[in-house]
């Protein structure tokens, strides 16, 4: 029997995930921070074996990238040493392990899409605790293991910058949104069945990192003026420059992802943004 355990069973992909299950025979055991803490390894050594796991989906993270500029320590301990301990745990145990990771592990200063191989560089704790948690999952090397690096994920479960435009663009007559940082939005919906369509392919004996976002190019004026256009909101969105809207954590400005290998290597499809976003938005009754 195939047993997955998820962690961050209650975020966006973990909530996908728990979605798209009841469409697979597999065994799923879903967890939060309450059922499971996994930055208590002796519990999930436990957890593993009592629950016979045979391969960990680790989709808990510490995401709030602000936050973590004055809280490095607990995200130290979800983003890499939760990460170091599934990863040992994977590789006693013989178990697979697919870890999902982010585009904050580059500076967003390159001028094409990010391939797999490019120099990690982040700009702030958020990113450099990531980072911190693939080399240690590299370092450990469970087999048929995999790390997936996603940006700007979105659903219509947890908090998000399209449930945020939804909610302003309905409060307000007008919105300022940057259009310096480029990117693509990833709907994480597309992403839980990205890993659940290639998790009976993997197979490899070194820890592979791969990209995963939707398809296209934009910015988060862009996807905040298409939210808005798709779901009929007049609401005008006017277009401002990063410096206009200053946070404690930088940004990436630029975080496009190349996905040629996830797609070449597992023959899969990825949806183009808009196509994605439309199906958000008809899932919580937005689109009209």
């Amino acid at each position: 029997m195939i047993n997955i355990l998820v962690t961050g069973a209650n975020g966006q992909v973990g909530s996908e995930l728990r979605e798209l299950s009841k469409k697979y025979a597999y065994n799923f055991f879903f967890t939060d921070r309450d059922a499971l803490d996994i930055t208590d390894k002796t519990a999930v050594e436990a957890f593993v074996q009592k629950n016979s796991i045979t391969t960990i989906i680790n989709a808990a993270a510490y995401t709030a990238v602000d936050k973590a500029e004055d809280d490095k320590e607990n995200a130290d301990k979800i983003n890499h040493l939760a990460v170091k301990y599934l990863a040992e745990i994977a590789k006693v145990s013989n178990i697979a392990l697919i870890h999902i990771s982010t585009d904050y592990v580059f500076d967003g200063k390159n001028y094409k899409p990010y391939t797999e191989e490019d120099t990690t560089n982040p700009n702030g704790v958020y990113g450099a605790t990531k980072l911190a948690g693939e080399n240690a999952m590299r370092e450990a090397n469970p087999k048929n293991s995999i790390i997936i690096r996603t940006s700007w994920v979105y659903s219509s479960f947890g908090a998000n910058f399209v449930k945020t435009m939804l909610y302003l663009g309905k409060e307000r007559e007008s919105l300022g949104v940057i259009f310096d940082q480029v990117g693509t939005p990833t709907y994480a919906r597309d992403l839980a069945q990205a890993i659940l369509d290639i998790m009976p392919k993997i197979q490899n004996n070194t820890v592979t990192i791969y990209n995963y976002s939707n398809e296209g190019v934009l910015s988060w004026y862009d996807f905040a003026k298409e939210i808005m256009r798709m779901a009929k909101i007049e609401c005008e969105i006017n277009p401002i420059e990063t410096k206009e809207y200053p946070t404690p954590a930088t940004r990436p400005y630029y975080s496009l992802l190349n996905k040629a290998k996830i797609k070449n290597e597992f023959d899969i499809m990825i949806p183009y943004w808009k196509d994605s976003l439309d199906k958000c938005l008809r899932v919580m009754g937005e689109r009209q």
